[in-house]
């Protein structure tokens, strides 16, 4: 069974940084695309970064050249490494895999329980 577990959510002032990390077991992260999603209140849920098995890797132009999204294969490991942080960044910070024949975001695929992200002086 493929569990996702996030961690590193905290309350943070704006400028400030954090890293989440996600922690996959049933399965060989390395081996699937992999994705950070966010969800604020009010909103719906959105596409954050994704890392692909190639090494190509995705940022939502609102995130781009301040987030970062990593891998350590060998911790089975997906990091989402945050600079610069906004109040608009404020949201719970899902990790995403996909379950076939479900992609990336697919409300059927591999979902964390979410880590909560706020970002406020």
């Amino acid at each position: 069974q493929v569990q996702l577990v996030e961690s590193g959510g905290a309350l943070v002032q704006p400028g400030g940084s954090l890293r989440l990390s996600c922690v996959v077991s049933g399965t060989t992260s390395s081996l699937y695309p992999m994705g950070w999603y966010r969800q604020a209140p009010g909103k719906q849920r959105e596409l954050v970064a994704s890392s692909y098995s190639s090494g190509w890797k995705h940022y939502e132009d609102l995130v781009k050249g301040r987030f970062t999204i990593s891998r350590d294969n060998a911790k089975n490991t997906v990091y989402l490494q945050m600079n610069s942080l906004e109040p608009d960044d404020t949201a719970v910070y899902y990790c995403n895999a996909p379950k076939s024949p479900y992609g990336l975001g697919h409300q059927y695929s591999y979902w964390g329980q979410g880590t909560q992200v706020t970002v406020s002086s």
